[in-house]
C-alpha cells in the first residue's frame, strides 16, 4: 500500500462551493427539510436498511442482467461474488458517473472508492451490502465526456479528444468509437508510459467498443480486486423492468411538476439554487426518435393530455401504450434517473458530489410522490493528489493549498514575492512592523484624546498596508519578469494541484495517477477515507 498523508480542507475555504452543499455537509437546520438524512452514514444506515422494499422477483432480474453485463466486460471473480450476495438478499450503496473518455476526472475513481468502503462499513455493522457503479449512459451531452486532460512534461496539460462522433443528442453510451480511436489511446501511452493501465486502455478503447462499454471494460480492471459491481442502463431489460415508473412519470405529470416548482420555490426562499429549470409544461421523460433523446412536453393550453415529441402530438393513451411496447426507447430525465435507479436497484444509499446533492434536494418530491420513501445522499470522497515535485515547491515557497485559488498569475506573485532579492524582502518587512507598531501608537493616543477618531485611524492604516502590499507586489512581477524559472513552478503547481481555477479531480483523469501509483494508491485511498469526515483532502503522496 502505497503511504500517504492527508490534511483536511474545510469545504467553506474553496472557492464555487455552494451554499446547499456547505449546508448539507454541516446538517444545517435550513436545509434538513430537503435531505431525508445527514451526511454521517453511521448515525443512521441501520434503520435506514429497514424501509427499503425491494420484491424477490424483481431482485432476481436484476441479478441476472448484473451478471451478464459485467460478464461481457471481463470482470473478476469478486464481482461475481458480489452479484452472489445481491442476489441473496445484500442491500447496494450506489454511485455513478458519466463515461467519460479515459475513464474521465480523477473523481470518478474517488466516487467508486467511496461506495466500496460505505458498502463495508454497513455490511460490517450489521446491514449486508453491496457497492454498484452506474454508468450514466443515457446522457447525450457528448461534449461533456468525448476528453480528459492528463499532465505532460513542462508543467503542462495535454488535453485528448476521441472524434469519434454519432447521430446528435444521441445516448453517448451507445455511441461506437471507429479506428479513430487508437492514435487517441497511442497519445495517452505517450503521456502514460508503457504501464498496466496503458495495456488497459487498449484492451478496452478499441474500434467497435462504445463509450458506455470501454468505461465499463476500464473500471472492471481498475478494481478487479475489490469487487464493484458495473451496471449500464441502457439494457433493454432493465428498461422493461422500469415500465412503470415511466408510466407512473406520464400519468402523473402535472402533479409531479407542481411539486417540482413549489420545491423549487423552497430551495430558492431558503437561499438555494435549483439544479435543474423546470417549466409548467416539463416532464420527467425523453423519447428516443430516430436515435436522437428528444424531450417530452405536457400540452398545457388546448386539449388536456396531449404530449408533444419534437413536432409530433400524442394522446396519453398513445404515449402509454408505446411506453409499454418498447421502453428502451424511453429514458428518464435527470430528476426522474435516481428513482428510476432505486426501482432498479435496492439502494440503502447514493454516493456523490454537490452536483448530484443538488439535484437529490430538487428530486426528493418525486421519490416521495413514486416510491414513498426518498433515498438518502452521502458525499463522495474528494481529494487533490500532491505528488513529491509540487510538493518539495510548496514547501520551498512556504505556500498553503488555498494560495493556489488565486489562479496562474496570483501564484507566480506570491513565488515572487518569496524569492525578492533579501535586502528588498528586508526593507518591505521592516516597513510592515513599523507601520503597525505606528498606528498601533496613533490608536492609543486617539483614544485617550477622542475615541470616535480610533475607528478613522484603522481605516487609514488598513489603506496605506493596503498600498504596501500592492507595492510588493509590483516589485514581486518585477522578479517575475527576471525569473524563467518561478514561472515555470508557478505553471507547474497551478497546473497540478488547481488547473484552470478548479479543483484537481474534476480536471486531471484519473488514470494518470493510477498509471503513476499502481493498485497500491488506490489501496493508499481507500485506507485515507473516513465516512464520518467530510472536507476535502490534500493527500501527498
Amino acid at each position: 500500500m502505497l503511504p500517504v498523508r492527508a490534511q483536511c480542507l474545510p469545504f467553506r475555504q474553496i472557492p464555487h462551493t455552494t451554499r446547499l452543499f456547505s449546508d448539507f455537509l454541516s446538517h444545517s437546520p435550513k436545509v434538513q427539510g430537503f435531505y431525508p438524512r445527514s451526511a454521517y452514514f453511521a448515525e443512521w444506515f441501520q434503520d435506514e436498511a429497514h424501509t427499503i422494499r425491494y420484491d424477490a422477483a424483481r431482485r432476481a432480474l436484476v441479478a441476472a442482467v448484473l451478471e451478464r453485463q459485467n460478464r461481457s466486460w471481463g470482470s473478476s471473480p469478486r464481482v461475481f461474488d458480489n452479484i452472489a450476495r445481491f442476489r441473496a438478499g445484500a442491500s447496494a450503496v450506489v454511485t455513478g458517473q458519466q463515461v467519460g473518455l479515459f475513464g474521465g476526472p480523477a473523481f470518478a475513481i474517488y466516487k467508486a472508492l467511496t461506495a466500496m468502503k460505505l458498502a463495508e462499513q454497513a455490511t460490517q455493522g450489521g446491514v449486508n451490502a453491496v457497492p454498484i457503479f452506474w454508468l450514466a449512459t443515457e446522457d447525450h451531452d457528448l461534449a461533456e465526456i468525448n476528453h480528459v486532460s492528463i499532465p505532460a512534461p513542462q508543467a503542462t496539460l495535454e488535453r485528448l479528444t476521441a472524434s469519434t462522433r454519432g447521430t446528435e443528442d444521441a445516448p453517448v453510451g451507445s455511441i461506437a468509437f471507429g479506428a479513430e480511436i487508437e492514435a487517441v489511446i497511442e497519445e495517452a501511452a505517450r503521456l502514460l508510459g508503457e504501464t498496466e493501465v496503458s495495456a488497459w486502455l487498449r484492451e478496452s478503447y478499441r474500434p467497435g467498443e462504445t463509450f458506455g462499454s470501454a468505461f465499463a471494460r476500464l473500471f472492471a480492471r481498475l478494481f478487479a480486486d475489490w469487487g464493484l459491481v458495473l451496471v449500464d442502463p441502457l439494457d433493454a431489460e432493465l428498461h422493461a423492468i422500469a415500465t412503470p415508473i415511466f408510466q407512473a412519470a406520464l400519468e402523473r405529470a402535472g402533479e409531479l411538476d407542481d411539486a417540482l416548482l413549489e420545491r423549487g420555490k423552497a430551495l430558492e426562499h431558503a437561499g438555494y439554487h435549483q439544479q435543474v429549470k423546470v417549466t409548467p409544461s416539463s416532464t420527467l421523460l425523453f423519447a428516443i426518435r430516430n436515435g436522437a433523446r428528444t424531450v417530452i412536453h405536457r400540452k398545457t393550453n388546448g386539449a388536456s393530455g396531449v404530449f408533444v415529441i419534437g413536432e409530433e402530438k400524442l394522446p396519453q393513451a398513445e404515449l402509454l401504450w408505446q411506453i409499454d411496447a418498447k421502453p428502451q426507447h424511453f429514458s428518464a430525465s435527470a430528476l426522474l434517473r435516481p428513482v428510476m435507479q432505486d426501482v432498479l436497484l435496492p439502494t440503502l444509499a447514493y454516493v456523490g458530489g454537490a452536483a448530484a446533492g443538488a439535484y437529490f434536494a430538487q428530486g426528493a418530491v418525486v421519490y416521495q410522490k413514486l416510491l414513498g420513501r426518498v433515498t438518502p445522499i452521502l458525499p463522495r470522497f474528494s481529494a487533490t493528489l500532491v505528488e513529491p515535485k509540487a510538493e518539495s515547491l510548496r514547501e520551498r515557497y512556504r505556500l498553503a493549498f488555498p494560495d493556489l485559488f488565486g489562479g496562474p498569475e496570483r501564484v507566480r506573485e506570491r513565488l515572487a514575492s518569496e524569492t525578492l532579492p533579501q535586502e528588498a524582502a528586508k526593507s518591505f518587512e521592516d516597513a510592515n512592523r513599523g507601520l503597525e507598531r505606528s498606528l498601533h501608537s496613533i490608536s492609543d493616543a486617539l483614544a485617550r484624546l477622542d475615541p470616535t477618531l480610533v475607528e478613522s485611524a484603522q481605516r487609514a492604516g488598513r489603506k496605506m498596508q493596503y498600498q504596501l502590499g500592492k507595492l510588493r507586489a509590483r516589485a514581486a512581477r518585477a522578479e517575475l519578469r527576471r525569473s524563467e524559472v518561478l514561472a515555470r513552478h508557478a505553471d507547474l503547481l497551478s497546473n497540478a494541484l488547481y488547473p484552470n481555477k478548479t479543483l484537481q479531480e474534476r480536471e486531471l483523469a484519473g488514470i494518470y495517477f493510477a498509471s503513476r501509483y499502481g493498485s497500491e494508491l488506490l489501496r493508499g485511498l481507500y485506507q485515507t477515507i473516513h465516512t464520518e469526515c467530510l472536507d476535502h483532502q490534500v493527500v501527498t503522496l
